[in-house]
């Protein structure tokens, strides 16, 4: 019984282990030389979430638009109706609405992988059960994983121009407010650290 109930806590504890470990984290970015700190101000943002379906869209650009402190962000579905699809005049629409900025956030891409997760052994001296006592453990086994790659775009409504670009790689995503609320407050944080937005 011992036996039983010690492989039961190395089986939970290696599935703990391997689905809350950091997930989502920067993989290449890009900005126009002309975008440094302070030389572009955006007062009003409209916020795209090109993602999975209309759900996961809206629930993207709502959490987008909480995240914006100092500027005011309007999600798209607020905003643009499926009669909205002549560039030239959804741009004239939102300069005289007092837009200056857009930003869109789209799934990029999703790789799957496979990944092999060691066994775990328990007991015995030395480990794995050394010369003395055989041990209890788990034997390793192979997973699929998915990567989930996000694209974020920062565009200027007065210049026109793509100012800034980033990527995200999101490892097995199994909440999507948390992946959300991950690829949001990375990219935030790297907007800062280049200086491109205040803290």
């Amino acid at each position: 019984m011992k036996t039983k109930i010690i492989y039961i806590f190395l089986v939970f504890s290696s599935f703990i282990l391997n689905a809350c470990g950091p997930s989502t984290k920067i993989e290449k970015t890009w900005s126009d030389p002309s975008f440094t700190s302070g030389s572009v101000a955006f007062h009003k943002v409209l916020v795209i979430g090109n993602l999975k379906d209309e759900s996961t869209r809206r629930i993207a650009e709502d959490k987008m638009v909480a995240a914006m402190k100092t500027v005011t962000g309007v999600q798209s579905y607020t905003y643009l109706n499926p009669n909205d699809t002549a560039r030239g005049s959804v741009e004239s629409r939102l300069q005289k609405d007092g837009f200056d900025g857009i930003v869109i956030m789209r799934l990029a891409s999703v790789d799957k992988s496979t990944s092999y997760v060691p066994g775990t052994t328990y007991g015995g001296w030395y480990g794995h059960g050394g010369w003395y006592g055989g041990g209890y453990g788990t034997s390793g086994y192979y997973q699929e994983d998915k990567t989930f790659y996000v694209e974020t775009e920062l565009y200027s409504l007065t210049t026109g121009k793509l100012l800034w670009a980033g990527t995200t790689s999101s490892l097995n995503p199994t909440k999507l407010d948390h992946t959300l609320d991950d690829i949001i407050a990375t990219i935030k944080a790297e907007m800062q650290k280049q200086g491109l937005i205040k803290p």
